[in-house]
């Protein structure tokens, strides 16, 4: 229905009292009845400019109750001019929110741009929206309250970036309201996760061990500072979200990116880590790393070994744990990764004698765990056996 036909199913003296007005809360119900229509009814290109002039009315009315009813009769129309829509953002927090979460008129350049210059009930509405960018929610984790931040993280249309994450985990490391909500999305990038242990405790400790995949021990080891051992076991998580340049970027910022952890690694069979590791040491691209490991020889490895800075010492462990790699094929069969890990550690542990005390019982305990995999799995299949087996 038009906004000419409209007239008809109102009285005279409503559309006075809306140009003239008595009082507000009159003023208000016709206010709502003409926007409903606008927001429904198809409009013909006259009508809807005869619309936007009422709604242009209503928005500059001096009376806080027309403006809300204008916003939120209108919260979810496109039918809602940009111009009117940006100048409701700037209102008093009543008018400004509904606008401010849901309606379509604001453009994301709008959003960005508001972010940086509304309060924080403003900032929470925006992060509230039901779809939010990845560049909006850079922006809010950047400069946005802790409410903000939080109803960020708690929405599930806002598509998170690893630069959101790491700012968020920065700024309000010590908010357990964020650290929460954050804990509580479906998924959190490994080395986000990682971080969250060492801050969390109690429920929230427990929701991360138990909603993204960390084993228990795992997470005890990291909360007591036992933090490399531990860090080897988050390598095949980041490995599997295809997150392992990044993972290995995050170590090597916080100083944890050793030389025994990459020997480790390495003795386990997580060559992609290990190939990661080098680059980013060496200041190569994992293409260029991968070549020196594998293609080139000898000369190859030792040059990107030193490349790395890793002691010369080591190079002799590191080139025969890289031949036993090359040795030692994945089966195939069910568990095949358990019984491979499992034979690299027997290879690397009768290959050279020289491993630190505290590298041997990190090995040996893994050894443990992969042969009662690998044993648990023979009951009931005939696994096919390596030529390296």
């Amino acid at each position: 229905m038009a906004i000419a036909s409209m007239r008809p199913q109102l009285s005279q003296q409503d559309i006075e009292r809306l140009m003239k007005g008595e009082t507000v809360d009159e003023r208000a119900g016709i206010a709502h009845r003409l926007c409903r229509r606008i927001a429904t009814d198809p409009l013909t290109d006259a009508e809807r400019t005869n619309a936007e002039e009422i709604i242009r009315i209503l928005a500059a009315d001096a009376a806080d109750l027309i403006r809300r009813t204008l916003a939120i009769a209108l919260r979810n129309s496109p039918r809602l001019p940009r111009e009117v829509a940006l100048k409701l953002a700037r209102d008093i927090e009543s008018v400004a929110l509904p606008v401010l979460e849901h309606s379509p008129s604001l453009t994301d350049q709008d959003l960005l741009d508001l972010v940086l210059a509304v309060n924080g009930a403003k900032q929470t509405a925006i992060a509230k929206r039901e779809h939010v960018s990845p560049e909006l929610c850079d922006v809010i984790a950047d400069h946005a309250t802790s409410d903000a931040v939080s109803a960020l993280a708690k929405n599930n249309g806002a598509r998170w970036t690893d630069r959101a994450f790491d700012r968020t985990v920065q700024r309000f490391g010590d908010d357990d309201t964020v650290k929460d909500a954050l804990i509580a999305r479906e998924h959190i990038p490994v080395h986000v996760a990682e971080k969250l242990v060492s801050l969390v405790s109690g429920q929230a400790f427990d929701m991360l061990v138990n909603r993204h995949e960390l084993p228990a021990q795992l997470a005890i080891d990291l909360a007591s500072g036992a933090r490399e051992r531990a860090t080897v076991d988050l390598v095949e998580q980041a490995d599997r979200s295809q997150d392992m340049g990044h993972f290995v970027h995050q170590l090597d910022l916080n100083g944890r990116l050793t030389n025994s952890l990459i020997m480790r690694a390495l003795c386990l069979g997580q060559m992609k880590f290990v190939e990661y590791a080098l680059a980013e040491l060496a200041g190569l691209t994992h293409g260029k790393a991968w070549l020196l490991i594998h293609d080139a020889g000898p000369r190859g490895l030792a040059s990107i070994f030193d490349r790395a800075g890793m002691p010369r010492k080591l190079l002799p462990a590191f080139k025969a744990a890289v031949n036993v790699f090359h040795e030692t094929e994945i089966d195939g069969g069910p568990n095949d990764k358990a019984r491979f890990r499992m034979r690299m550690i027997e290879r690397v542990l009768t290959q050279f004698q020289a491993i630190p005390k505290g590298d041997l019982d990190y090995l040996l305990e893994k050894l443990d765990i992969y042969s009662e995999q690998a044993a648990a799995m023979e009951a009931g299949t005939a696994p096919k056996e390596s030529k390296a087996g």
